[in-house]
């Protein structure tokens, strides 16, 4: 058995359901909304009055061939007029000039659909540019070309080339804009009748002005060349008709923090960090702060694969020589042989030995004498003079050569 409820409870239900279906759910069921995007800028209103226009041309050019479609169309056109200047071919023109995505279009075409009514009925026989008399005319939303702003003033050099026909005039043809030249690429001045910064006036005529660019830093210059220069740009400073670099980190010009140090550019300077490098001589170097390159000590890190080798740095580099007590022989490092300690009179010549053994005998026989005298002093300074005379001699015949053999144990 079906459960019982009480009359007029069920129409309650069902409104209070509905009620509940039709309330917003939680957020957390909610979808996220899409992310905001800025519109796009909108059309200056002649331009979107030009569009209608072009429009509606080109649907007059689509139905020009048309007809009433009613099957006799020599009737048709005698007893309803010619299907041309009709009303019919009029909405079914204006049925397709805005697309349906075009908001700006709709609303000018809402605003003046009775005035291109009229056009079509009434003014197009004095006034056959559609544009000129809806547009300019009649909306005021544009002006002729050349012209600006809601008086149609001219553009700067005039309405038959403004701005030189090297620029463009900002509003030109609308009601709108301030009339300024936007000027081309290497021309400047007011109607951009001038060359610009960094540019020179290659050829000029009554009509024409070709501008070229002068060489790298100049501001100014009369040519193209390097030695043309009249004006430096910004970081640079003119010498003898050049423009030269100037050093901002070697003349105080430059503005780096506590822990950074500048480093010249051209026509600049950077403000780089302690960690940072820049370009030493090549390789074995590295960078100190300031940037000064120092030499890297690769014996530090680099060893010499030879035997009996060890490194030796240099400027740039390094080299691997032997160690001590070996020598280079045949590209590796042998021991070095120590001669033998010879004797003191191994390297004496013959005539030095002779002259040593008279000495020999000359002191044996002193002696001899003195000891014959019993210690007399004269023959005893004699003895003593022969041997300081004898040594004398020897020595002065040896010379540095015993010296230097006495020295090492010879």
């Amino acid at each position: 058995m079906a459960p019982w409820l009480p009359k007029g409870l069920v129409p309650a239900v069902l409104w209070g359901l509905s009620l509940f279906l039709s309330l917003p759910g939680p957020i957390w069921l909610q979808p996220s909304p899409s992310p905001q995007s800025s519109p796009p800028p909108q059309p200056h209103p002649c331009h979107t009055c030009r569009g209608l226009v072009d429009s509606f041309n080109k649907g007059l050019e689509r139905t020009i061939r048309d007809n009433f479609g009613g099957g006799n169309t020599a009737w048709e056109e005698e007893k309803l007029s010619k299907y041309k200047d009709s009303e019919t071919r009029l909405v079914e023109v204006l049925e397709g000039v805005c697309s349906k995505s075009d908001f700006e279009c709709h609303r000018l075409l809402e605003l003046s659909e009775e005035l291109v009514e009229s056009w079509w009925f009434h003014k197009q026989q004095e006034a056959p540019d559609l544009f000129q008399w809806l547009c300019s005319d009649s909306l005021k939303l544009c002006c002729p070309a050349g012209t600006f702003g809601p008086s149609c003033l001219p553009c700067p050099g005039g309405t038959e080339r403004p701005c030189g026909g090297y620029g463009q005039c900002e509003g030109e043809g609308t009601r709108g804009g301030s009339g300024q030249c936007d000027c081309q690429a290497g021309y400047g001045g007011e109607a951009c009748g001038q060359c610009g910064l960094g540019y020179f006036e290659a050829e000029r005529n009554a009509s024409h002005l070709v501008c070229s660019a002068c060489f790298g830093p100049c501001a100014r210059c009369s040519g193209p060349e390097e030695s043309n220069c009249l004006q430096c740009k910004k970081g640079w400073a003119l010498h003898h008709l050049k423009c030269v670099d100037i050093d901002e980190c070697g003349t105080e010009g430059a503005n780096c923090g506590a822990d950074q140090f500048c480093v010249n550019t051209e026509g600049s300077y950077e403000c780089r960090g302690q960690v940072e490098c820049c370009l030493c001589k090549g390789r074995g170097y590295r960078t100190l702060t300031p940037p000064f390159p120092q030499d890297v000590d690769e014996c530090e890190t680099e060893v010499c694969p030879g035997e009996n080798e060890q490194c030796e740095n240099t400027e740039g580099g390094y080299r691997c020589i032997c160690a001590e007590g070996y020598k280079q022989m045949e590209g590796i490092c042998v021991k070095e042989q120590i001669p033998e300690s010879a004797g003191f009179f191994s390297e004496m010549t013959e005539d030095e030995l002779v002259v040593l053994q008279q000495m020999f005998f000359g002191v044996i026989i002193c002696a001899l004498a003195t000891l014959a005298a019993k210690g007399d002093l004269v023959f005893t300074a004699i003895f003593i003079g022969a041997v300081a005379a004898m040594t004398g001699y020897w020595l002065s015949e040896r010379s540095d050569r015993v010296l230097e053999g006495f020295i090492k144990g010879r």
